[in-house]
């Protein structure tokens, strides 16, 4: 960079100003790099506090983020960042600073790195411990095309928990590649992070002798390599290699072939810039792990992480309190009267037990984990674990009781139809956040699990219309269906129905006919039970009767009521907050064909596409789930247009 165009303080110019790609900090000295990180943080805390977003996530590698590209030479370099929540600050950095008001809006930019959205995104991310695999994967192609660039993984220790992380760093170190990982450990994912592992990288931070040796060592290998050159700093070196091998937490990434270095403070950019200098020099895979505190910088962030973890907007930026004023009381959330049915239930029988892969407060099963410790499970985010880790409670007469997020449990698919359909356990899958969720966009859309679940032997697929058939479900499914059940619900709140206090049996396999008709039958599944009413309100007003189902259950499916609506209708339209491919419609249209019922059928859900990130309103619309729109189609339909 010309002198003349030199970021400077002394110039009276905040760092961020200037900063438009990462070249503007290649020649920044560590003062203005922390001058920068200061003005980041403060840009995500605006940026969140107006319309909120992930937070504390981000707020934790500020420091790390900054000099990275300081040390590094995106998009040449390629950085992956893990889940990705974390890289708001990375986005500023690399032009898109003037575009970030719009993250996570209908039409703005992605909550997450997306390869489409800015050549300095290597690699798109969403779910949990992919880092390490893809970045072995960009490094492997690197090696056979002999072009050099470095390649970096960042991951938290929360997405460690992944099995798949492992998986990676054991090839990786078979091929030898260079490859930088580096370990942000917060012992934090969105809840504190839990398992072996934790306490494994909590033993290395509070070790004060292998502190003060690392300390030593490394301050020992600066003054030789100053005076005696690179044979003396070499042998301190395997010093250091051999120290580490018999004393430390570290050896395990040495076992795995990654040289091992840290801990070092992440938020100290000194530090941070010199161990990534280091890092650049090593032509092997090696893992840096860095100390960061989560929500750092923010201190209602730093003193509730988990609460902080995302926001929806609209608080002080000093103080955290909401700046929104509540006009009305909400109904309760799916996920509450989920978390709080369990509880009642597992209160009066000591085989119910519960597990989650990292998302206790996102499920509500910190409710049960507050009421019922001994019973309750985080097992890290560890999909595939807690599905095969349930189907070992139900060998032993226990009643598990799994809940995963849609988008999420499509990582645990093996197990669930390998260890549990397949032995015909009886484990009950409560999938939160199915359909749509709004802002997270595509990898966090609950689009799919009708369709996949669909062709698993054994398993009962439920779909509440409301909070009390949740609770209905949940009762039914734990007491009287055996072998494996799922019951699929949305994200937020429920519909406002009030809830009894007793539970109730639902026949497995039956749904209800709510509304008779003569005309068309509108089959709704799940909470679009009260859009197909709508519908069917504006339908009678253009003369039009119409019968309208609540499915309640995918699996079995009612034949009998399919079948009898088809005796007193000439239309059938199926409307699923799921997939078009495989879902509801697919199974209406399947039986009517099995029984040579030439009765035409309308599938209204969600198109064949990624559906992308923006509010539950503008989605809606955009996928055409409105009543507005599913009246046209209808109608239409009805009368014999083209859809």
């Amino acid at each position: 960079m010309p002198e003349s165009q030199q970021i400077s303080l002394s110039q009276g110019r905040l760092p961020l100003q200037a900063i438009h790609s990462p070249e503007d900090l290649k020649n920044l000295s560590i003062p203005e790099l922390q001058s920068l990180a200061a003005e980041c943080r403060k840009e995500v805390i605006n940026l969140v506090a107006e319309n909120g977003g992930h937070f504390a996530s981000t707020l934790g590698v500020v420091e790390l983020t900054v000099a990275l590209h300081h040390v590094y030479d995106s998009p040449r370099d390629k950085i992956v960042w893990d889940v990705g929540h974390q890289a708001y600050v990375h986005k500023i950095l690399t032009g898109r600073k003037e575009r970030m008001h719009t993250n996570r809006q209908y039409g703005g930019l992605a909550g997450f790195p997306k390869m489409t959205e800015s050549p300095h995104d290597a690699f798109g991310t969403g779910h949990a411990s992919t880092s390490i695999s893809a970045a072995a994967g960009i490094a492997a192609a690197r090696d056979l095309a002999g072009s050099g660039e470095k390649v970096i993984a960042v991951i938290g220790d929360g997405s460690m928990t992944g099995g798949m992380a492992f998986e990676a760093m054991n090839h990786l170190g078979d091929l030898k590649s260079d490859v930088l990982v580096i370990l942000n450990d917060n012992q934090m994912a969105i809840s504190p992070s839990t398992g072996g592992l934790k306490t494994h990288l909590i033993n290395i931070t509070l070790n004060k002798t292998y502190n003060r040796t690392r300390k030593f060592i490394w301050k020992s290998i600066s003054l030789l390599n100053n005076e005696f050159g690179d044979a003396a700093k070499n042998a301190v070196r395997k010093l250091e290699d051999g120290f580490k091998a018999a004393f430390t937490p570290g050896a395990f990434f040495e076992a795995l072939r990654l040289r091992y270095f840290g801990p070092i403070d992440g938020h100290n950019m000194e530090q941070l810039v010199k161990a990534l200098r280091e890092m650049q020099t090593l032509p092997h895979p090696k893992l840096l792990h860095i100390v960061t505190t989560k929500g750092k910088g923010f201190k209602p962030a730093e003193d509730n992480q988990s609460k902080w973890h995302a926001h929806s907007g609209g608080f002080d930026t000093v103080t955290g309190k909401s700046l929104k004023s509540i006009t009305e009381t909400q109904p309760p959330k799916y996920q509450e009267v989920f978390g709080e049915a369990l509880v009642e239930l597992a209160l009066k029988d000591s085989r119910i037990t519960a597990i989650t892969a990292a998302m206790p407060s996102g499920t509500s099963l910190d409710l049960f984990q507050k009421a019922i410790p001994g019973r309750f499970y985080d097992v890290g985010i560890a999909e595939g674990h807690a599905v095969t880790f349930a189907a070992g409670q139900a060998t032993k007469g226990f009643l598990p009781v799994c809940a995963i997020y849609s988008t999420f449990l499509q990582r645990g698919y093996d197990q669930l139809i390998h260890d549990v359909a397949q032995q015909n356990l009886h484990v009950v899958f409560a999938i939160d956040r199915a359909g749509l969720v709004g802002e997270d966009g595509p990898t966090h859309h609950g689009a799919f699990d009708l369709s996949y679940l669909h062709a698993i032997p054994n398993l009962t697929i439920m779909i509440p219309a409301n909070e009390q058939e949740l609770r209905d479900m949940l009762y039914t499914a734990l007491y009287e269906i055996k072998g494996p059940v799922a019951i699929r619900y949305p994200r937020g709140n429920g519909n406002g129905i009030a809830l009894r206090k007793t539970f109730t049996h639902l026949q497995s396999g039956h749904g209800e006919i709510v509304r008779q008709g003569s005309g068309i039958a509108l089959l709704a599944a799940g909470p679009h039970l009260t859009l197909a009413l709508d519908v069917a309100d504006s339908l009678e007003k253009e003369g039009i009767t119409a019968s309208v189902a609540n499915m309640r259950f995918l699996k079995p499916l009612d034949t009998a009521l399919i079948e009898k609506l088809a005796t007193c209708s000439t239309h059938i339209a199926v409307i699923e907050e799921n997939s078009i491919i495989g879902g509801m419609g697919s199974a209406v249209i399947d039986h009517l064909n099995s029984k040579r019922l030439p009765l035409p059928v309308l599938k209204i859900g969600l198109p064949d596409r990624f559906i992308t990130h923006g509010s539950m309103t503008d989605l809606f619309r955009e996928t055409g789930m409105t009543t507005e729109t599913i009246l046209q189609r209808v109608m239409e339909f009805y009368r014999g247009s083209t859809i």
